[in-house]
């Protein structure tokens, strides 16, 4: 049964598919049919750690910080959800130096930055390259040849001037970076702003010519369809249309990583403009979006969220550990009735490499491991026993 909090989310919450073309053989594997992933939503957040030195007291960390409660219950067993819950003690940076964030969300897409180490959008405006790449070596590029589907929902995208979604004829492939007023005051239904800020850097397929299309930022992509408002996820999960492999991005407000104009009006001693009330403005949007992912079918029948963050804040050794927490109904089993935990060394090149295995685009179906994930430790450990391989 879901603890209170988590009702309430499911309540609160009132928020719109790719096929794909040729396929390398399946060939048969150790992995327990009964508990294997079938989809996977990766909801991606920013710039914080989840423990660091108490020397370092800017940005905050988020394990057991105040300004974060809902994140805070997942892993202190308040949440009610327990048993479908694991996370990582040793989830590092994906390498020294790999920031800022472009970086490290190509990274989790190839398994490495391909020497990219800024935020620039991956076109100039005047469509001549800046950080796309032409290659097919990365992750959704490997889905469409499997034929599985993948999606990235991104806030901020794809709506009129009043936040209002606009119909799937008119989406585009959002390129390039935006941000400024909506028309209607509140127009964000998380943070209750008027202020929008979609990044592009926190968008990894867009940054592949062969999942964005080339530079058309009109209907004409062919590729559009895969990038949707963020409204629309909560329509394709009521109707079972959501992708293999979703990638949910919240806007630079609901993602931990920018501060509100006016503050943010639901941390005490509001409106707040502290790194407090960045944590907690992240915070209110995990704790809505995840219970209602949750309530739905697609993560009932052997769904997996992923909280993934980018980059490690104050420096890249171990003693920086991001957050990373898993929800699914085959985690670990818990201990002593705490969610399942360890100190393994991960980083994105793990994540990356349990995608390759989730989805049978690893060596023993015929692909190539991308990057470092063809040396990184994967994520088995913290799930039930046969689950990943």
């Amino acid at each position: 049964m879901f603890h209170p909090k988590f009702q309430w989310a499911m309540c609160a919450l009132a928020l719109a598919g790719a096929v794909a073309c040729g396929s390398f053989p399946v060939h048969a594997d150790d992995r327990d049919d009964d508990h294997r992933v079938k989809k996977v939503f990766v909801i991606a957040m920013e710039n914080h750690n989840w423990t660091q030195p108490s020397t370092q007291t800017s940005p905050n960390q988020i394990f057991q910080n105040p300004a974060a409660p809902f994140i805070n219950s997942l892993v202190n067993r308040t949440s009610g959800i327990s048993n479908q819950v694991a996370y990582a003690n040793g989830y590092i940076n994906a390498g020294q130096g790999i920031h800022p964030s472009e970086p490290n969300y190509i990274w989790a897409e190839a398994g490495t930055n391909f020497g990219v180490n800024n935020d620039d959008d991956p076109y100039h405006t005047d469509c001549t390259p800046d950080t796309v790449k032409t290659t097919n070596q990365h992750l959704s590029a490997f889905l469409t040849v499997a034929r599985k589907s993948w999606k990235s929902y991104q806030e901020d995208t794809n709506v009129d001037a009043t936040n209002t979604p606009l119909p799937a004829s008119s989406w585009t492939v959002p390129l390039f970076s935006q941000n400024g007023v909506y028309a209607a005051p509140g127009g964000n239904a998380y943070n209750y702003s008027n202020q929008y800020n979609y990044a592009s850097k926190h968008n990894p397929m867009v940054f592949f010519t062969d999942t964005n299309g080339g530079c058309n930022t009109s209907t004409s992509n062919p590729l559009r369809l895969h990038y949707a408002p963020l409204q629309q996820l909560a329509l394709d999960l009521a109707n079972n249309t959501v992708a293999d492999y979703n990638w949910i991005t919240p806007d630079q407000y609901n993602d931990q990583h920018s501060t509100l104009a006016n503050g943010y009006g639901r941390y005490p001693n509001s409106p707040s403009t502290s790194d407090f009330a960045n944590i907690a403005q992240g915070d209110n949007f995990l704790a809505r979006i995840v219970p209602l992912i949750m309530a739905t079918d697609a993560y009932q029948d052997h769904g997996l969220i992923v909280l993934w963050w980018d980059e490690s804040e104050g420096g890249d050794d171990p003693s920086r550990a991001l957050p990373f927490i898993i929800i699914f109904k085959n985690v670990h089993k818990n201990v002593n009735g705490m969610p399942y935990s360890n100190t393994i060394q991960y980083s994105h090149s793990s994540f990356l490499r349990t995608m390759q295995e989730i989805f049978d685009v690893d060596p023993r179906h015929g692909y190539t491991w991308l990057g470092g994930a063809e040396t990184a430790t994967d994520l088995s450990g913290l799930f039930y026993p046969g689950v990943i391989r």
